[in-house]
């Protein structure tokens, strides 16, 4: 009973440590797992980790529009047992995947903690959280795409499998650039806009000449695109110069698929 108690009396940051902890320790143990164990490991850990954001948070998300908040760390733990099952099966592969997951949902579950509190009132690293909670926005997408391309489905599949992928990391992604429950139709709107376009590319690259690897950066590269002139427009900064920026990365990730694309094979 005192050891329970002493856990309760805990801070945020040293609840959130000991979260990080146990779904480390979940995630090592899941990448000796395949095929459906996998699945179910993965989904598991998954909700544990919404679970455990909920009851850190539950005070100062009470009575806000919290949905969003649990979206990316959802998908995050989700997506780092699938992505080791791509990669060599190494103890040192183990580790580092673990060690990365490690710190990237700790810095996760300080961005969330920082966009629930930005809900009740004006916090100064709320810009610093919107640029980590990006980056770990493509990761994710990059990680999840690339699993969806690798299983082969079959041809209709695959782009269906992207579709609410790209959905969900879109929602929170520009909900965190408003933290406004007045915008929640414009960006549910913006995000599946961007994610038909999505899933029109991925049709055309089924059909392409390209391993998953190019494959998903190529679309990390238009889901940057396509988001990041979204975020430019919901904070009423989309000027020419931010907008060329955009278009140059769409350019890039373009001409990127074409050149390692395996003409002739």
């Amino acid at each position: 009973m005192r050891a329970f108690l002493s856990l309760i009396n805990l801070n945020k940051r040293q609840k959130f440590v000991l979260a990080v902890l146990i779904l480390s320790v979940g995630v090592f143990m899941s990448e000796y797992f395949s095929g459906l164990k996998l699945l179910v490991a993965s989904a598991v850990l998954a909700v544990a980790t919404v679970l455990f954001l909920l009851l850190i948070l539950r005070k100062d998300i009470k009575g806000t529009f919290f949905g969003p908040i649990l979206i990316l760390p959802f998908f995050f733990t989700l997506a780092f047992p699938f992505f080791y099952a791509l990669v060599p099966e190494r103890l040192l592969s183990r580790l580092i995947i673990t060690i990365i997951y490690a710190f990237g949902l700790y810095s996760l579950f300080l961005t969330q903690n920082i966009f629930a509190v930005s809900g009740i009132r004006t916090i100064n690293l709320l810009r610093s959280a919107r640029i980590v909670a990006f980056v770990i926005t493509l990761l994710v997408f990059y990680f999840l795409v690339n699993f969806v391309f690798s299983l082969r489905l079959p041809v209709l599949l695959t782009p269906l499998a992207i579709l609410p992928i790209s959905f969900f990391m879109n929602i929170q992604s520009l909900w965190t650039y408003t933290l406004d429950t007045s915008q929640v139709k414009a960006i549910s709107l913006f995000s599946f806009i961007i994610s038909l376009c999505i899933l029109q590319l991925s049709y055309v690259l089924i059909l392409w000449p390209v391993n998953a690897s190019i494959y998903s950066l190529f679309l990390t590269g238009i889901f940057y695109t396509y988001s990041g002139l979204c975020h430019a427009w919901l904070e009423r900064r989309l000027f020419k110069g931010i907008l060329w920026e955009y278009v140059w990365v769409g350019f890039i990730s373009v001409l990127f698929l074409v050149i390692f694309s395996k003409w002739g094979v």
